[in-house]
């Protein structure tokens, strides 16, 4: 059995090198420091090796289930998330203000990496949980915040989003779910969502429901849209809980793949047309959608990182399967001796590019978590701070999880026939893997939010900021005297081109051809995802060579070997993906509807 182990060195040396951890700290009001982080790290490896990655494949075989006294989660689940409450992880990235341990999101983010690869369905709960604490702080009244924020923040209390309905999907404007006030500061919630992932359970005391609903006298579309908090038990004044609300799970999903994880059917209110559950407004009055987005941002980033999770793990689960598989004589001919399959070279092909995907997606989910740091401690009138942040999460979460399908199939791959057998752990990881482009936003949502909000709309102002970094780097890399970082060098240099021409191209045709443009918007998203990748390798190979000769000379070798692997294997598309963008939306629309 493979089982989970962190990357430590690895996530040191992206801290240390990329993040500039040391300068990141200096001044933290907590007081956390290098030594602290380097504790954090190693206790969080443990932890997720052994408690959290037992759990990884009863998830799988098992599957929550409903029964009539509700979900229940597979072996192991409960008795491990209460160890992770007890221990305090999950206060780790928290608000002091209510009872969090402040950590830095670049820090928080490698121990969230940890937590997902070890188990991806266990810790999902922690991840939705996340996203509603941060919008209760920024959004709600003072009196919601000090009854919920402190068993939240704990642990002890789960959150969810509800926002999805049978005939409202992305397209939120058509949700029906109705709130209407009862009078008393409170509202009946009338409704059924769907697709609510770990709306119901058994492993926290109490969970609290984020619902996007209507008032009666809402707008139509999106801006009648308020969201109300909706616990599934009562809370009293002093916190503790009473009965329980009018929120019935009625089914769960069979999926094809994150069984674990109860992607619940949840009904507001019952059948009783007078009593409906009880909620409370979070935030203004009709203006839901920019609560929801607090927590969708949350999200995009969560499952972005998840990509680079079930990556490192599937990359695991191949390396270690190679290793022990032998398979045929070996390839160079001096021996007819039968050798591992990691000696072949299309294995070793394999498994360098889930390497280097695997590193890249670690090295971008740091950028962008540092991004969240710089935002969240800038002035509010930053707005470059906040731009380049909202650049680059779609552009993570497109460009991670679609890189995910890459490594997880790869992993399949490596194990032959038997990467294809449902007890074979590949195939978890694979099929696992498969919804992470899907929800919480499709990869053609993050590219159409690319294309139209990032870069038509501003002129592509925010993206030309982030190009003059990455020809920073290029530029370095091209001046260095080994070979090596020059070719690395040239392949971003030349990706950089490629991203300049492909934004002149949306500004000067998105408002005279938007449908055109919008045709190339996800190869435009994977083509600026390899570009940023191969930036993030590059500034790896730099930091890489300074260190040479200063430690272990073996792991920065790696590091350059890679960064030049996937500027050689992966880089090479983007002349292509150039291409699709500048002159193929047209043929994507020359076939009339009706011909499909």
């Amino acid at each position: 059995m493979n089982q989970y182990v962190a990357p430590l060195q690895e996530m040191r040396f992206v801290l240390r090198e990329l993040a500039d951890l040391k300068s990141l700290l200096e001044g933290h009001p907590l007081g956390i420091t290098t030594d602290v982080v380097d504790a954090v790290l190693d206790e969080a490896a443990k932890f997720a090796s052994g408690v959290l990655s037992d759990t990884d494949q009863a998830g799988h075989r098992e599957g929550s289930r409903l029964t009539p006294q509700g979900v229940v989660t597979p072996t192991g689940y409960r008795d491990a998330y209460s160890k992770f409450v007890a221990a305090g992880w999950h206060a780790l990235p928290c608000p002091p203000d209510h009872g969090g341990q402040g950590f830095p999101r670049t820090v928080s983010s490698l121990v969230d990496e940890m937590w997902r690869a070890s188990s991806l369905t266990l810790t999902g709960c922690v991840a939705l949980t996340r996203g509603a604490i941060e919008a209760l702080s920024l959004r709600a009244s003072p009196e919601i915040r000090d009854k919920y924020l402190p068993a939240l923040v704990e642990g002890r209390w789960t959150g969810t989003m509800n926002l999805t309905e049978p005939q409202a999907g992305s397209d939120l404007s058509g949700i029906r779910t109705k709130a209407v006030p009862a009078g008393d500061s409170t509202w009946r919630v009338f409704g059924q969502k769907i697709f609510i992932s770990w709306g119901e359970h058994d492993m926290s005391e109490n969970i609290v429901h984020l619902v996007l609903a209507r008032t009666p006298d809402a707008p139509p579309g999106i801006k009648g849209i308020s969201m109300f908090l909706v616990p599934k038990f009562l809370v009293g004044a002093d916190g503790s809980l009473a009965e329980r609300n009018r929120v019935t799970c009625l089914a769960i999903e069979s999926k094809a793949g994150q069984h674990g994880s109860p992607t619940a059917t949840l009904l507001y209110g019952g059948d009783d047309p007078d009593t409906g559950a009880i909620g409370y407004l979070v935030g203004d009055l009709h203006r839901g959608l920019d609560t929801m987005f607090v927590m969708m941002n949350e999200a995009r980033f969560a499952v972005g990182l998840e990509g680079l999770a079930i990556s490192e793990r599937a990359y695991q689960t191949a390396t270690d399967y190679a290793r022990e598989r032998i398979q045929g004589a070996d390839p160079s001919g001096r021996s007819q001796e039968r050798v591992p399959i990691i000696r072949h070279p299309d294995v070793r092909r394999m498994l360098m590019r889930m390497r280097a995907y695997t590193e890249a997606m670690r090295a971008l989910t740091v950028r962008v978590a540092t991004q969240i740091d710089v935002v969240h401690h800038c002035d509010e009138r930053d707005s470059a701070a906040r731009a380049r942040l909202d650049l680059l999460t779609p552009i993570m979460k497109g460009w991670n999880t679609e890189a995910a399908q890459v490594v997880t199939s790869l992993g399949v791959q490596i194990h032959g026939g038997l990467g294809f057998m449902d007890e074979c752990r590949a195939s978890q990881h694979w099929r696992d893997a498969r919804l992470l482009p899907i929800y919480e936003g499709t990869t053609g949502i993050q590219a159409n939010d690319l294309v139209t909000r990032k870069i038509a709309r501003d002129k592509g102002d925010a993206c030309l900021s982030l190009l003059n970094d990455i020809q920073t780097t290029g530029q370095q890399l091209l001046d260095s005297e080994v070979a090596d970082l020059k070719s690395i060098g040239e392949a971003i240099l030349r990706a950089q081109d490629s991203v300049q021409r492909c934004v002149a191209y949306i500004v000067s045709n998105f408002d005279v051809n938007s449908q055109s443009v919008l045709a190339g918007a996800v190869p435009l998203l994977q083509l600026m995802g390899l570009t940023v990748a191969g930036w993030q390798l590059g500034r790896s190979a730099l930091a890489a060579q300074r260190t040479v000769g200063k430690g272990d000379d073996r792991f920065e070798s790696a590091k350059i070997a890679t960064a030049l692997f996937f500027a050689e294997h992966e880089m090479s598309a983007i002349p292509s993906l150039e291409k699709i963008v500048t002159t193929g939306g047209d043929s994507v629309l020359r076939l009339p509807v009706d011909q499909f």
